[in-house]
């Protein structure tokens, strides 16, 4: 079952990013851009950036979400160009399921690895309406029918109703490849865990996107207007 809230609440948190002394300088990759380096998380997300950087930011966000789409749109790039690339904090993208096309969309997005997925998510952001749009527009007949079949079978199913895999082997992930993918029930049972684990550590989550910095969940931030002004408490200036 997916879990019940909402994109963009306006819902107050609790927690805050406290009080942080400023922040080294952290010594970047050979390249000298850490925005380059992309892990998998122990927690089932996806990190850009220095893996020890002092001051850790979590987005918690739905691909479905057109809040989390304005914010990779206003203000993930001025993110990494500003604090990811310098090594002083890490970017964590923790995926949130709102509902049943988070899950293919989520699973496509990572198919090929850590350092595509922020690619991916980015552009399954940029053509959220397109996608969705034909989840829409889909004949309610189909719709209905997509609900009846079992839950593994209902990823598959959101997946060609929403053009994924097609959209998919445009972007370096073929249809074999992104077959398997969707068929990962492993991948499945942890995206729904890590929903519930938010939930769970926050239970004021006020809906997506949240951020976590340095382990608090903020409160009343949900754009980049809004973010930004803490990043520069936590780094110090």
């Amino acid at each position: 079952m997916l879990p019940l809230t909402s994109c963009g609440s306006d819902k107050p948190a609790e927690g805050n990013a406290g009080e942080s002394k400023p922040v080294a300088a952290v010594k970047a990759p050979a390249n000298g851009d850490w925005s380059t380096v992309a892990t998998a998380t122990t927690a089932g997300g996806w990190m850009m950036g220095n893996p020890e950087a002092p001051v850790k930011l979590i987005e918690i966000g739905a691909l479905t979400c057109p809040h989390c789409r304005e914010f990779d749109e206003t203000g993930v790039q001025p993110l990494i160009d500003g604090y990811v690339k310098t090594g002083k904090i890490s970017w964590e993208f923790r995926p949130y399921l709102l509902s049943g096309p988070d899950i293919p969309a989520n699973l496509i997005a990572g198919c090929n690895g850590a350092q595509s997925f922020f690619p991916l998510m980015r552009a399954l952001y940029k053509d959220q309406a397109v996608w969705i749009g034909k989840l829409q527009s889909a004949p309610q007949e189909e719709l209905n029918q997509l609900q009846s079949l079992p839950p593994e079978q209902q990823i598959a199913a959101f997946a060609r109703l929403t053009g994924l895999q097609d959209w998919a082997a445009m972007r370096g992930v073929s249809q074999a490849k992104s077959s398997q993918c969707l068929a990962d029930q492993q991948r499945v049972t942890q995206l729904s865990q890590i929903s519930n684990d938010v939930q769970n550590s926050f239970p004021d989550f006020p809906g997506t996107p949240s951020f976590v910095l340095n382990g608090k969940l903020l409160e009343r931030t949900g754009t980049w207007k809004d973010l930004e002004p803490k990043l520069k408490e936590a780094i110090g200036g």
